[in-house]
């Protein structure tokens, strides 16, 4: 295996131009997006979008033949943990969650008839979209557990069931719904995803609670961010709704995620250096008992912890996303389970320790550092929680581990017996010529 840390100059000047233009045009944007209306908004970030596109970086994590530049997830790690310095940034490129995961899924499931009804209009950013998995009163963790029915009537699907934490439903056009279809079925094969159009009888949103995000209220005037509690009570839609095979819900859905739990990883990275920025510019400009702060073991302790942390995850993520361009999804699920968790965790200890490091002014609202803190605590439970993905990381490594009979392998009295067997004639000659 070739180990190769270095980046293509083409390619480093398009990271460079990225780096540039976040912090130049978009993190401008931050202090006042609450002030601005949605109209206001577009205005500043429509241009911005264009610019993107000229330069042909709109939607890159997709194939060429969807528009986008067919990367691959190394180069698209890259370019997120620039993205991931600000929460605007992955709209103005053209790969926001959810819509970006769910073309993707649309993209491998759907027939040409639906990409053009749904795909097409989703990548120009004409419509947007919602995801819908979990259910209130379903573990999470297990999603072979939804109850929520599509049954097949006739020309129709009609649906039955409630969804929770259904990230933008109440701007979404539709909603990337996924269902029970075959009851009967193996566990993985029970559901199927469905593509249900806003404004259909029958679906309701029940409530949308605030977050840590947002803890008072959701976002502002219908610009999405709110995750909703939805009610479906004999909705219908169209049978060609279905995306592939009323089985295939659980393979769209894990090849949606694959690619995702990258740039979510990397993104984490981002937010993770704009703290650690932070931190050292606070660590250098204050003082505390005649002396810097930066000159202080307890804070150097800070940092050192902050930037191994930083590092190890950056490189765990890099390796995952090469591991998933050179063996696939399927053959790289420990990598990005260990991605995902790690990244999380990291990404509350760096941005813990700047707020520490802040003190009162870090707790309050006049720095970013404590909105970044509460959005980053959602990736601890997004995507599949910590625990799940301990799990996945334990049983790939215990899978080829062997049991031994009587004392373990690195026993040292039985290794000793074998290692006088095995060079006992060296042993003996020496001996001999003593």
């Amino acid at each position: 295996m070739a180990w190769d840390f270095s980046t293509e100059p083409e390619f480093q000047e398009t990271l460079d131009w990225m780096r540039e233009f976040v912090d130049e045009e978009i993190l401008p944007i931050e202090p006042i997006a609450e002030e601005l209306t949605l109209d206001q908004l577009r205005a500043i970030t429509t241009p911005l979008q264009a610019e993107v596109q000229k330069r042909g970086l709109w939607a890159a994590h997709l194939d060429p033949e969807l528009g986008g530049q067919g990367m691959g997830q190394l180069k698209l790690g890259l370019m997120h943990e620039i993205l991931g310095r600000s929460v605007y940034a992955p709209s103005v490129f053209g790969n926001q969650a959810p819509d970006s995961g769910n073309a993707e899924l649309i993209a491998i499931g759907a027939t040409e008839e639906q990409k053009e009804k749904w795909l097409w209009p989703l990548l120009d950013g004409k419509i947007h979209s919602s995801f819908s998995m979990t259910e209130p009163h379903v573990a999470g963790s297990d999603p072979t557990a939804i109850i929520c029915r599509a049954e097949r009537d006739g020309d129709e699907w009609v649906i039955n069931g409630e969804k929770w934490f259904a990230s933008n439903a109440d701007v979404a056009d539709i909603i990337v719904l996924m269902a029970v279809t075959n009851p009967e079925a193996q566990p993985h094969r029970r559901a199927g995803m469905l593509i249900v159009p806003k404004g259909t009888p029958g679906m309701t949103i029940k409530h949308k609670p605030g977050t840590m995000s947002h803890p008072q209220h959701g976002p502002l005037d219908g610009r999405g961010g709110n995750h909703c509690h939805l009610l479906f009570e004999n909705a219908r839609i169209p049978a060609d709704n279905l995306i592939g095979q009323p089985g295939d819900g659980f393979v769209l859905a894990q090849k949606r995620l694959g690619g995702g739990r990258i740039h979510h990883a990397m993104r984490l990275i981002g937010v993770c250096h704009r703290a650690f920025d932070a931190m050292r510019e606070r660590l250098v400009s204050r003082t505390s008992h005649g002396k810097r702060l930066s000159e202080h073991q307890m804070m150097q302790d800070m940092v050192a912890k902050s930037a191994v942390e930083i590092e190890t995850a950056r490189l765990l993520t890099l390796k995952a996303a090469w591991t998933m361009d050179h063996s696939g999804a399927s053959n790289s699920r420990a990598e990005i389970a260990m991605i995902k968790y790690w990244s999380a965790k990291v990404a509350m200890n760096v941005l813990d320790r700047a707020i520490q490091i802040y003190g009162s002014l870090g707790y309050t609202t006049d720095l970013p550092l404590e909105g970044m803190y509460r959005s980053a605590r959602a990736l601890r439970i997004a995507d599949g929680a910590d625990e799940v993905h301990k799990v996945t990381i334990a049983k790939h490594f215990l899978r080829d581990a062997e049991p031994v009979e009587g004392w373990p392998t690195e026993h040292i009295p039985t290794r000793r017996e074998d290692s006088l067997r095995k060079f006992a004639d060296l042993i003996e000659l020496h001996t001999e010529n003593l």
